[in-house]
């Protein structure tokens, strides 16, 4: 950022200033101009000029940078200083301020004396101004104090201290910027012009000097793309001077500056693929620059510096919206640097392993006068010697001494370890497992040569379980091996324990002497004693260690380690196995138990125990054996518990179940082996469930696919890889020894009590014993199903609502061997639909099993599915009086309503009776009876059944008027007297009521003859309470010759009847037409003679003209 410089500011004492400052600098947002301010006093000395050379010839520079030039100017030389001076347009002591403003300049342009440092003021105005040209002094004064000050118009600002103070700091910021830029830009040019006095010849590292500044100036000046490009060609400079040992570290050095820019400027232009191809470049020019072989860990370390600053501006990059990718992330980088300071470690543990009678030379030649280089890379012994010949070699000699004695006192796995873990943060955030595992196995081991053992142990815990889960054997040997020098190292006994299995394992590629020297350790642990050190171990570390293992025997602490081996691959391996995956409760149950060692020596157990999901079945496998503690690793064949190495051991239990436990799971949830005395120090071996660990799987999976063909074994002996862990079963109960039978007659009706005859007869030797019946609906079925189902023992009486689906635990009594018995179930199914039924029989008996007897509790279960269905359909119709459909009836004229049974089941049923139960808007005209009292419908078959109706007038019948409910009273014709009467309700339907404004009807016989008078007689009633006016008129047919009035107009008064009467006399025989009447209301125009027709017959029956004879026979007949 450009360097400005803030003079004339009093932030202690003056609170304006203070305002000014603070607007300057607080929250400084993306958005604002970069410039780094500062403060300092008027008369502040700014470093001086050097006298300009007028030529080049003869000059030999003494090193490319020197260190304090970038400082120089970001920090110490402003490319702008502006002066603060209060002083507003109207002060009455104008010129004296004036004049004092004047030489606070003055003393700034002196102590910039030679400088293009740029020179501004800025008037602090407590009010605010007028716009330009409107205020006449303020043009005249500013005129005058430019020409006081020597300065031109633009470098003058006025600052009104308002309450809009940060707008105007953020214009001045601008203005200052501009002069900022001005300054490099000035700069810059006078760079070049010395370009044209150097030759190539003597002035190499000029060039690189004056390009680095050029670059340097562009980046001040923010013209980022000419900085971009003049780093290049400086770094291209860099490696075209002549490289030997004496100023390789000055060109390093300077070639690492300068990638560092370009790489920071590709990043910054979003071009990353440019700044991994700088810096892949610049390794590759440098790597081989080693330089002084006797200070070959400078070069590591500057290697992995090169590696971690490019990984940080990676980093940084991302942070700011670049996306990286698994294979091209920070974490590379990282790593890479790591590598190369574990090189430089071990080039400084071989270069500076110098005896301790060796100190550090005095004087010190790493010192200077100054206290800091005067050129970037150079030796401080030898500042300033370009000579490739070294000119006093002791000197040289005695540098490099101090340079590796230094060394000596730099902690190298600190540094390491922060590089690992930056690439471990890297790899996980880019989700690279293995990387991250990898590098954090070297952290570990870095924490283990840092004698940081309890670091070391955790994250090397925190590796081993992902390498054994992914079966990476020999890895995970090598970090058991460190993980047991930790253990070892600190003493502690149950991690030292834990690695101690594991590497005697078949998960370890160790050899057989090493496995060996780790076993007989470890019984040397059980036995209470020291064991021998590990090899490789720090020998001060392990003196130390040597007296915590002494503690550890004297003092009297916790004896008995418990070892979850589940999770990691011990020497001993288990499996469990039920013989069957279920046992009937009188069945006593078996499982065994295999081990096998893989460890190079027999060992000898002391217990053997194995735990359940029940406790009580604990006491029952236990295996025990005595022995001296000096004869665990005594091989004996006779020895219960000796486990001799390949070969598989196989222990037997049985134990009788307990009754509760039927129908549950009896799990092996631990199988425990314990090696050592409980009494002495012991470790007690666990395994979760029916044994394995963390190879187990991998290894079972190996050897389903595997297609060798195993060699013959004894036939004591089993295939190990053969056997599969079965660590639960099922108690199953004892198998039922009675016979159950249903006998009924599907389907059931609806309603009705649905008889199921159960049949229960014992086969057993001895009595059954509390026999219990469970009938009814099966549980788990439809909601709706279990509401519409009740079952009862009692058929004489109908099931309501609260009888339950099912019955539970019905006594019975006690069963003799050979006894039989029935029970009725009655079942009530109030819906359709397919139902199963459940039948359960319980009952207790003694058994004896393993000379121990025991209660068993049997049960058989039987299910029957039946199915629902109606008994019968019903057809409900309306009809008028002469059997014509209606769709709505009028009020007060008779109607009839027609019911039709139809049976449905494929049983006879009896109808006992039927009822119709009108509702108050009906009326029956005929007394109610039923016609199919004690009528047997067999399938297919149906009775009717007609009532005649009438419904008064009503006032609102938009919905429909309620007829009533038909009860029929029927039963299945098989079920025996006591089963009671199933009661079917049917709701008629509602009908639609409309009055009429005249009721016609006709009396007449039910037959003529031909050629005799037929005498009939009409009824009109006013139905309204209007007097009606009616055009009655009849039309005559060729069937019939009538005497009457043919036509005629009546006035009928509301609520009145007026009769007509007509002699038809028949002309023809057969089934004729009558003379059709026609009937017109004056007042109801809709009233239709198709509406009249519905009331009066329009056709008779007419017999032919008989002999008298033959009428006398047939009346005496």
């Amino acid at each position: 950022m450009a360097f400005v410089t803030l003079t004339g500011l009093d932030l202690i004492y003056n609170a304006v200033h203070r305002a000014v400052w603070d607007a300057f600098c607080a929250n400084r947002r993306a958005d604002r101009v970069p410039i780094s301010f500062k403060v300092l006093p008027g008369d502040h000395e700014y470093p001086k000029c050097r006298t300009k050379r007028t030529s080049y010839e003869w000059y030999i520079p003494k090193g490319i940078l020197k260190t304090g030039w970038m400082n120089k100017h970001l920090n110490l030389v402003p490319a702008l200083v502006v002066v603060f001076y209060e002083l507003d347009w109207d002060e009455t002591q104008w010129k004296e301020k004036q004049s004092e403003c004047a030489t606070r300049v003055e003393i700034v342009r002196q102590s910039l004396q030679g400088r293009n440092t740029k020179v501004a003021v800025v008037l602090i105005q407590k009010k605010t101004p007028l716009p330009p040209g409107e205020d006449v002094i303020a043009s005249e004064r500013a005129a005058a104090l430019c020409n006081a000050c020597d300065l031109s118009g633009k470098s003058l600002f006025v600052l009104p201290h308002t309450d809009h103070l940060v707008g105007y700091i953020i214009r001045l910021e601008n203005a200052f910027y501009e002069h900022a830029q001005t300054y490099y830009y000035t700069e810059i040019r006078r760079v070049k012009s010395h370009k044209e006095f150097l030759n190539k010849t003597t002035h190499q590292l000029l060039f690189v000097r004056h390009q680095f500044k050029i670059a340097f100036f562009s980046e001040l000046k923010q013209d980022t793309q000419n900085a971009l490009k003049n780093y290049r060609t400086a770094y291209n400079l860099v490696h075209e001077l002549r490289a030997h040992e004496t100023n390789m570290l000055e060109i390093k050095t300077m070639a690492g500056f300068i990638n560092y820019k370009i790489c920071r400027l590709c990043f910054q232009h979003n071009t990353p693929l440019d700044a991994i191809a700088q810096f892949r470049k610049h390794i590759d020019l440098c790597k081989k620059k080693i330089g002084s072989a006797e200070l070959a860990f400078e070069h590591a370390a500057w290697m992995s510096k090169q590696f971690q600053a490019f990984g940080d501006l990676f980093d940084e990059a991302i942070k700011l919206g670049l996306t990286a990718i698994q294979t091209q992330n920070p974490g590379f980088y990282y790593q890479q640097a790591a590598h190369y300071a574990q090189e430089r470690k071990q080039l400084a543990n071989m270069l500076c392993n110098h005896d301790s009678s060796v100190t550090h030379p005095i004087p010190d030649p790493l010192e200077t006068q100054s206290g800091v280089l005067d050129f970037y890379g150079q030796r401080s012994w030898r500042q300033g010697i370009l000579s490739f010949d070294l000119s006093d070699p002791e000197k040289e000699k005695l540098g490099i001494l101090a340079l590796q004695l230094k060394e000596r006192s730099v902690l190298h796995s600190e540094l390491i370890i922060t590089l690992l873990s930056n690439a471990v943060a890297q790899f996980k955030k880019y989700k690279c497992p293995r990387m991250k595992s990898h590098l954090m196995v070297q952290m570990g081991e870095e924490y283990y040569y840092a004698k940081d053992y309890t670091k070391a142990l955790k994250l090397l815990d925190y590796v081993m379980c992902e390498y054994r889960s992914e079966g990476w054997w020999t890895l995970l040997t090598s970090i058991l091996t460190t993980a047991l020098k930790c253990s070892y190292l600190m003493a502690q006994l149950k991690d030292y324990i834990t690695y101690s299995l594991e590497l005697l394992g078949r998960a370890s590629t160790l050899k057989e002497d090493q496995k060996s020297r780790i076993e007989k350790n470890l019984i040397k642990v059980l036995m209470n004693e020291s064991p021998d050190p590990e090899p490789d171990c720090d020998a001060s570390a392990v003196k130390t260690s040597q007296k915590l293992w002494a503690d550890r025997v004297s003092l009297a602490g916790s004896n008995i380690f418990t070892i979850e081996v589940q999770d990691f691959v011990p020497f001993v391996q288990c499996k469990a196995k039920y013989l069957a995956p279920s046992f009937h409760v009188d069945v006593p149950v078996q499982f065994d138990i295999y081990l096998k060692a893989d460890c190079p020596h027999p060992v000898r157990f002391s217990k053997l125990c194995v735990s359940f999901n029940n406790q009580e079945y604990n006491q029952h496998c236990v295996v025990e054996e005595a022995y001296q503690k000096s004869d665990i690793l005594e091989q004996s064949s006779q020895g219960t518990m000796c486990l001799v190495p390949g070969k598989t051991r196989k222990f037997t239990f049985i134990f009788v179940a307990k009754t509760e436990d039927v129908g549950k799971k009896v799990e092996i949830t631990s199988v425990d082996l314990i090696l050592g005395s409980e009494t002495g120090r012991c470790v007690i071996l666990n395994w979760r469930g029916g044994g394995g660990d963390a190879a187990s799987s991998q290894e079972a999976l190996q050897a389903a696919r595997s297609f060798k063909r195993r060699p013959k074994l004894p036939d004591n002996e089993v295939h190990w890889d053969s056997l599969t862990i079965q660590a639960s079963t099922m108690i199953i109960s004892r198998v039922p020894n009675i016979s159950v039978q249903l006998r009924h007659e599907p389907p059931a009706l609806t309603n009705e009590m649905y008889c199921l005859i159960v049949t229960v007869q014992s086969h057993e030797k001895t009595i059954a014993k509390d026999v219990k019946l469970t009938a009814g609906l099966k549980p788990g079925q439809d909601a709706n199903l279990t509401q519409k189902t009740h079952v009862t023992l009692q058929g004489t009486e109908m099931c309501d609502d609260s009888y339950p689906a099912l019955l539970p635990d019905i006594p019975v009594g006690d069963l003799q061997p050979g006894e039989k018995l029935e029970r009725e179930v009655y079942i009530r199914c109030g819906t359709v639909g397919t139902r199963m039924f459940l039948v359960y029989v319980s009952y207790l008996i003694n058994a004896v099993v393993e000379e121990k007897e025991i209660i068993c509790k049997c049960h058989r279960d039987e299910t029957v599915t039946i199915e629902t269905v109606f008994p019968f359909d019903v057809a409900v119709k309306y009809v008028s009086t002469k059997f014509e459909h209606l769709d709505r009836v009028f009020a007060d004229i008779p109607f009839l309503l027609m019911t039709d049974i139809l049976s449905a089941s494929p049983w006879p049923l009896s109808i006992v009776n039927s009822q119709l139960q009108l509702s108050a808007s009906m009326i029956s005209v005929d007394q109610l009876e039923s016609y199919v009292e004690n009528v047997v419908l067999q399938t297919g078959e149906s009775a009717s059944e007609c009532f005649c109706l009438r419904c008064p007038p009503v006032t609102d019948s938009q919905g429909g008027v309620a007829t009533g409910r038909y009860i029929i009273s029927w039963k299945r014709s098989s079920a025996a007297d006591s089963v009671p009467v199933v009661s079917t309700v049917i709701t008629l339907p509602h009908v639609i009521v409309e009055s009429i404004p005249l009721h016609v009807n006709a009396d007449l016989p039910s037959f003529g003859r031909v050629r005799e008078s037929l005498p009939i007689r009409y009824h009109l009633q006013n139905k309204t309470s209007l007097v009606q006016d009616v055009e009655v008129s009849v039309e005559p047919s060729d069937a019939f010759m009538f005497s009457g009035l043919k036509q005629i107009r009546l006035r009928i008064l509301p609520g009145t009847r007026q009769e007509m009467l007509y002699n038809f006399y028949p002309l023809m025989a057969g089934y004729q037409q009558l003379p059709s009447l026609s009937i017109n209301l004056l007042r109801f125009p809709s009233f239709t003679n198709q509406l009249l027709r519905r009331f009066i017959p329009t056709h008779i029956f007419v017999k032919p003209q008989g002999r008298q004879g033959d009428d006398a026979s047939i009346a005496a007949a």
